[in-house]
């Protein structure tokens, strides 16, 4: 069976690109610098059910993203979460935290409606996000 998106996912973000084991999805709300990543595993609800093997690479695959958006934000804090109560696909959210953002120091669900990306600010965040990932293939 190949791997279908879960719509809402799919509405809601940008499809960025492919690192080994994970799809890379930028969430469209310019207020934070927002990736999410889906392992590409079909009738995947929760980390434990992934084999070992993707368990690690889901894990460097997240650390490596949380470092990168990390230094090319100049985040204060990396947010990092795997929620799945509204969407039961399993993906991973990686969001920059400033102490200064609308929503500090609460969490951002459920805080904010979405405001999304202009397109000049949507083409800016795509190019330096990839260019930090080195993403292999974009959608």
């Amino acid at each position: 069976m190949s791997f279908i998106l879960n719509a809402t996912l799919e509405k809601d973000c940008i499809q960025l690109g492919k690192l080994e084991l994970c799809r890379v999805l930028l969430m469209n709300d310019s207020q934070f610098p927002w990736l999410i990543l889906v392992p590409e595993k079909q009738n995947i609800t929760e980390i434990y059910q992934l084999s070992l093997s993707d368990q690690q690479q889901l894990m460097q695959e997240s650390s490596f993203v949380a470092k990168q958006l990390a230094d090319i934000y100049l985040a204060d804090k990396m947010n990092i979460a795997a929620l799945g109560n509204m969407v039961p696909q399993l993906h991973i959210h990686h969001v920059v935290r400033y102490k200064s953002d609308k929503a500090w120091p609460a969490p951002i669900w459920g805080q904010l409606d979405a405001i999304p990306y202009s397109e000049g600010k949507l083409l800016q965040a795509v190019k330096k996000i990839k260019n930090a990932l080195k993403l292999s293939v974009a959608y």
